[in-house]
């Protein structure tokens, strides 16, 4: 009686098994990013190296452009894009926007620190908001991502940023920057603007053009290099003289 009584509660008494429809716990949200994540990453890099050798047929704001045209949200010109590579670019429409944009651009690995700092003192001050995007940073942005100033947008122009710059030499990032860059409403690399805003292609334009171009880069919508502003005319002078300091040896072309 005494083993019978001590059999059954060692029965009662053994962990009962898992059972087997019991569903497993869901990942979290930061592991589901993450996955799906390195399922992401290497199709980019994939993407980012091809284009190290292949024109981009677009960008992500000229698709925008034309999105916005189709359904009349923001009508305007058709975009106008033709690439051309860095062999029919002079040297000085490169120095020009090196000039213009971002002069650290053949020292700095994607990111300007101290044009950073710059922008945060000039902006705590309660001056208007100073951008301190590199030529990099800018290639990132009009390739893959949209305009804003969001923190998530901001993330992943720093991640593509860093790949653009470990995959591609410096070469290949201005050429991409002068092929995809707004230069007017609608217009899109060097090629297009030379022929639409002075009617010849762009290995014939003079520094002076060139620099008109340069100048309307951070609002390409609004100025005009064929009808400039007071304020562009100004702006086209001082690129020149920074050209003239920085000198032709400043950017690794041709």
């Amino acid at each position: 009686m005494t083993r019978s009584t001590t059999s059954s509660r060692t029965r009662r008494t053994q962990p009962r098994p898992a059972s087997k429809n019991r569903t497993a716990p869901r990942p979290g949200p930061l592991r589901r990013i993450l996955r799906v994540a390195a399922w992401i990453l290497p199709g980019i890099v994939a993407i980012i190296f091809l284009l190290r050798f292949v024109p981009p047929p677009t960008s992500a704001f000229m698709l925008t452009r034309h999105v916005e045209r189709l359904t009349g949200s923001a009508p305007g010109p058709a975009v106008m894009y033709r690439w051309t590579s860095m062999h029919n670019i002079p040297r000085h429409m490169a120095l020009a926007v090196v000039a213009a944009e971002d002069q650290n651009f053949p020292h700095h690995f994607g990111f300007d620190v101290d044009a950073i700092a710059r922008a945060m003192e000039h902006n705590e001050k309660g001056r208007t908001v100073r951008g301190a995007s590199t030529i990099s940073q800018q290639v990132a942005k009009n390739l893959f991502l949209w305009s804003g100033r969001s923190y998530v947008r901001k993330g992943l122009e720093a991640g593509l940023t860093v790949l653009i710059e470990l995959l591609w030499p410096k070469k290949r990032i201005l050429e991409v920057y002068l092929n995809i860059a707004e230069f007017g409403d609608g217009t899109y690399g060097v090629n297009a603007a030379a022929r639409r805003f002075f009617n010849k292609p762009p290995d014939r334009l003079t520094a002076h053009e060139a620099a008109l171009l340069a100048s309307v880069l951070p609002s390409p919508g609004r100025s005009s290099a064929t009808h400039p502003s007071a304020y562009v005319r100004q702006r086209a002078q001082w690129i020149q003289t920074q050209m003239r300091q920085l000198g032709p040896d400043h950017i690794d072309w041709h």
